[in-house]
């Protein structure tokens, strides 16, 4: 049982179906293939592989999170706006 103890990164698997339900489909589901990928290299070991993917991942989350939120502000400022 040695070597279990390894550091696991963490997928935001949940955060990335969110983001692509709700945020900005094309950046949410790239985010989902790297959160696949950091859950694939988990399971065979590879932190390294691991740890870039989760990075990425993170990174594409916050990026399709705040073009969502964008988005939803452009929006209800034309609704509001409206005659």
């Amino acid at each position: 049982m040695e070597g279990q103890n390894r550091a696991v990164a963490p997928t935001y698997l949940g955060w990335s179906i969110f983001n692509t339900l709700c945020c900005c489909l094309p950046l949410g589901i790239a985010a989902i293939v790297y959160s696949c990928r950091v859950q694939n290299a988990n399971a065979v070991g590879d932190n390294t592989v691991a740890t870039d993917a989760s990075r990425t991942a993170k990174m594409l989350n916050i990026i399709a999170l705040v073009c969502g939120i964008i988005l939803l502000i452009i929006f209800i400022a034309l609704k509001a706006t409206q005659q």
